[in-house]
């Protein structure tokens, strides 16, 4: 985070020789009023201790809870240590490397000190946001701290990975959690050691840890199970005012879902609709965020008749409503209302991220009952093969299973501020210390942000839905060898032969490119593959008129590798494309649909009351 009022005190010292860094900082500082905010800081800091106390021995059990990540890490980390201890040569070895490293930064330091110029013996890798401030390279004692950090870091992540005698899951979970412990430990965390965090101290007589404190005790109180840093303000926005604003109608709607049609834009649209099936983990409208930002608006304007899913965010009463029930109450319910609400035989479908996976398991349970009423089906960012699945997979064992059962059999669902917790977690750099430092240590409130805004609207997961994705596609992975059943029915991806287009994003951490590859093999048709830059959200939310992110298309590949060696870059969103896909399969052209001259009534305006309900 930058302050954009900085002096440059802090960035005068090292490389002159200069003992006082901070003198213009010092000559501003009120030393009554540092002392008085110091004191309000130990008294606020005190209650929020309490607080913390408080909520770890209440709510610290069960999976994702802080003891029980720490556990796991300590288990993992222990695996790893005592592989190293069995090879006590090799580890001096290690260790006499990372002794010799620390011995040249302090040497270089002497040198750089003396006023010689010296090369970095580390610098941050491109992107790494945490050392932006010219603090961090001008001032000789941030510097030094950074170059430490960095040496450490490096060091341990090579010690993990090239640790002998444990398995690969082990030691993939040991860097994952050495990963947490190495981002917590930055120097960018502490603010001692953080040029931006002392410049700010110094400059405002430490009003802005003071202003942190109130920031993390209201982050306590808005939190449920776990603390939740705020990543954006929440009350910059409001649903149906600010985003998920595309005029349309709720034209049915269960205990499952509302079903939105949207209002046409252009004289004629193609024939065949198309159907959006979001993920039930996050609310529909990260596909309708602003206007400008919508590919709902898009595709509407693109000619095509769009209905949308919106999934309720159940409680305890919807507790055993299963994967199979998504299915005939979601998808397959959406199909028959649309059917009868337009008159029409066919329907195209998009599904995203889970939306995806469930889309995929409809169309193999279709193809077996010899359903034809879905003509395409496109899939965004959307697993169905979960070898591949990326960090996720560290968090679904036996054992952490039967502890998420249990803990969901309690309450019927899975609070959805633990699955964000989880995703937050897969990287904490990028989705946690950014936000840490910003708002308790530089005291700023967070900025609005429309993407934050919706990926803190978090749902709830029933229990029985919940387990059987986690247990049948993740942990078993039973959809792409064949051998899951839905309705009594094997499901068989090779029996889809519907043409599909398949995204899948260059930087996705949470369905990694190579698994949603992998997994665009399996079905029997035509499949048009294409990647999109960025990652599982920007990669897909990037309309045209931005000109940010990048897609490449490709032919047909045993590996994402190859794949990617043959791949035709292609500049801008990968929205077109796709138009350009869909609207030669969609048919022929018709008069725009009214959503009110349907069969079904309207029950109320988009974007309904279902993704209105908070978590």
């Amino acid at each position: 985070m930058r302050d954009d009022n900085r002096d440059g005190g802090a960035g005068t010292g090292g490389a002159k020789g200069s003992d006082n860094a901070h003198d213009g900082e010092r000559d501003n500082m009120n030393f009554d009023e540092f002392a008085r905010n110091m004191f309000r800081l130990f008294d606020q800091g005190t209650k929020v201790a309490s607080s913390l106390a408080e909520r770890n021995a209440s709510n610290g059990k069960g999976p994702y809870s802080m003891a029980s990540e720490a556990g796991e890490a300590a288990k993992s980390l222990g695996s790893v240590a005592q592989a190293w201890a069995t090879n006590p040569g090799k580890l001096a070895a290690a260790q006499g490397e990372l002794m010799q490293s620390y011995a040249d930064l302090w040497g270089r330091s002497m040198r750089k000190f003396l006023g010689e110029d010296v090369e970095p013996l580390a610098e941050p890798e491109p992107g790494d946001n945490r050392f932006k401030d010219p603090g961090w390279s001008e001032n000789q004692y941030f510097d030094f701290w950074k170059q430490a950090y960095l040496i450490t870091s490096r060091w341990a992540e090579d010690v993990t990975a090239n640790t002998d005698g444990v398995d690969d899951k082990t030691r993939r979970k040991a860097m994952f959690y050495f990963e947490h412990v190495l981002s917590a430990m930055s120097p960018s965390n502490n603010p001692l050691t953080n040029p931006e965090v002392v410049r700010t101290t110094l400059s405002t007589n430490a009003e802005n840890l003071v202003q942190g404190m109130t920031l993390l005790a209201e982050d306590l109180d808005q939190s449920k199970d776990l603390l939740r840093v705020s990543q954006t303000d929440l009350s910059a926005f409001e649903v149906g005012r600010d985003l998920a604003i595309t005029p349309g109608k709720v034209v049915f709607q269960n205990e499952l879902i509302q079903l939105i049609q949207y209002e046409p834009t252009t004289e004629q649209v193609s024939k065949t609709p198309l159907i959006i099936a979001p993920p039930w983990i996050n609310k529909y409208y990260i596909l309708d965020l602003k206007p400008e930002k919508s590919l709902v608006k898009y595709a509407v304007d693109q000619g095509f008749t769009v209905f949308m899913i919106s999934w309720v965010n159940p409680d305890e009463k919807l507790a055993q409503k299963s994967f199979e029930d998504y299915m005939h109450e979601g998808i397959l319910k959406a199909v028959e209302v649309v059917n009868r609400q337009l008159g029409v035989h066919h329907v195209n479908l998009m599904g995203y991220c889970v939306g995806g996976t469930l889309l995929a398991s409809t169309l193999a349970y279709a193809a077996a009952k010899g359903d034809e009423r879905i003509s395409t089906a496109t899939f965004l960012t959307a697993q169905v093969d979960f070898s591949e699945a990326g960090d996720l997979l560290m968090f679904i064992d036996d054992a952490q299973l039967k502890s998420l059962e249990e803990m969901m059999s309690e309450r019927g669902f899975l609070d959805g501020s633990r699955m964000a917790a989880v995703f937050n977690m897969l990287r904490p750099r990028d989705l946690i210390w950014p936000y840490v430092v910003n708002n308790y240590l530089l005291g700023k409130k967070p900025f609005p942000f429309d993407l934050l805004f919706w990926n803190a609207d978090s749902t709830r997961m029933p229990a029985a839905n919940h387990a059987f994705y986690l247990r049948e596609f993740y942990h078993e992975n039973r959809l792409s060898k064949g051998e899951m059943e839905l309705g009594g029915v094997k499901l068989d991806l090779s029996k889809v032969k519907i043409p599909i287009y398949e995204l899948f994003a260059r930087e996705d951490h949470i369905a990694p490119a190579a698994s949603v590859f992998r997994g665009s093999r399996l079905f029997g048709g035509d499949v048009r593959q294409v990647m999109a830059g960025s990652g599982h959200i920007a990669g897909v939310v990037n309309p045209p008129a931005k000109k940010k992110y990048q897609h490449w298309t490709g032919a047909p590949a045993e590996t994402l590798d190859e794949w990617i060696e043959t791949a035709t870059e292609v500049p801008g969103s990968w929205w077109p494309d796709w138009a350009a896909w869909l609207q030669n399969l969609s048919g022929e052209k018709v008069p725009a649909r009214d959503p009110s001259a349907g069969v079904f009534e309207p029950i109320e305006d988009a974007p309904g009351s279902y993704v209105k309900s908070h978590d």
